[in-house]
């Protein structure tokens, strides 16, 4: 009996995962579709089978870049202008993976406003000057011809509601929404004129971490990014369980939940090429809005590295 005993010990030694579990914090600015990495990973187990015990918190964009800098949060989830902007201007922080790519926003517009070019000399609600809506207005009335200078105004509103609220109230011509708010939109009579990831790729979430923690724990970065990984591939092939997911994390009922996947499903996408791309650019209007004359090496704002090494890990699965 002792001998039987003394083997199931060590086959229970050498069946154990090879990493202990790790307690992380992760920040995010908001809830909403594309946001929705981390906290699927979370509720699908993806976290855990990587040896992970996460915390998911809510905190402002500015509020979560202190704490990575600081230690009390472990990672963030948003890139935009914030994360891109304190490592720019010398914070130790750094883009580590993209599992958005794209800005998951669109110009909605008042009902008698049909087309982009309808909306020259009108004014356009947005969050802030120089954050990821403002740069996705920008984007989306120059491809469709007009000057974004020139030709548009844009009034800093706020958040997603109050951007909406603007609109509904006719105190705005547009607005530059996320799902749900755009179908909400839709819903009252308003036209969505374009969508961002039509014109531009433009990171809007993925992982940023500290310096320190990329020299200290880059096994745990890259569970941590295999995790968002493996979320990002159930929300691709699983419309009725993130469906589901979304009703209860967003508490919206099931119409809005299907119309928010839908308008967000084809961005979700961790292909590291496709996020290089897209940061260089990031940087580029990040460096022009903080004006920053010098030219910014791609290594002092992001190492893809780890991302890299999780996209070799998973691609047999």
């Amino acid at each position: 009996m002792k001998n039987f005993l003394f083997v199931l010990v060590i086959m229970s030694v050498f069946n154990a995962p090879s990493f202990a579990v790790d307690k992380i914090r992760i920040s995010m600015t908001g809830f909403a579709g594309q946001f929705m990495t981390f906290p699927v990973a979370h509720k699908r187990g993806f976290l855990k089978e990587e040896g992970l015990e996460a915390e998911i918190i809510r905190i402002s964009a500015a509020a979560g870049r202190a704490a990575l800098t600081n230690g009390d949060v472990d990672y963030s989830t948003g890139i935009g202008g914030t994360a891109i902007g304190g490592a720019l201007s010398g914070i130790p922080i750094k883009v580590v993976a993209c599992f958005v790519p794209a800005p998951v926003l669109a110009l909605v517009a008042r009902p008698e406003y049909k087309t982009v070019q309808a909306l020259k000399g009108k004014t356009v609600a947005i969050l802030i000057a120089g954050g990821v809506a403002h740069f996705a207005a920008r984007a989306i009335v120059k491809h469709y011809g007009l000057d974004p200078e020139k030709e548009l105004r844009y009034v800093a509103v706020g958040p997603p509601d109050a951007r909406f609220a603007a609109l509904s109230q006719g105190l705005v011509e547009a607005a530059v929404l996320g799902p749900p708010l755009d179908f909400e939109a839709k819903k009252q009579g308003h036209n969505i004129l374009a969508r961002a990831d039509e014109v531009l790729i433009f990171p809007e979430t993925g992982l940023v971490t500290s310096v320190k923690k990329i020299q200290d724990k880059s096994d745990e970065i890259r569970r941590v990014i295999r995790a968002g990984i493996k979320a990002n591939r159930y929300i691709r092939s699983n419309r009725d369980g993130t469906v589901q997911f979304l009703t209860e994390w967003l508490k919206l009922n099931r119409e809005a939940a299907g119309a928010t996947y839908d308008s967000v499903v084809k961005v979700y996408n961790e292909d590291v090429n496709i996020c290089e791309q897209g940061l260089r650019l990031v940087i580029e209007e990040t460096r022009k809005t903080v004006k920053v004359s010098r030219e910014i090496p791609f290594n002092d704002i992001a190492d893809l590295s780890m991302s890299r090494m999780a996209q070799r890990e998973l691609a047999v699965k």
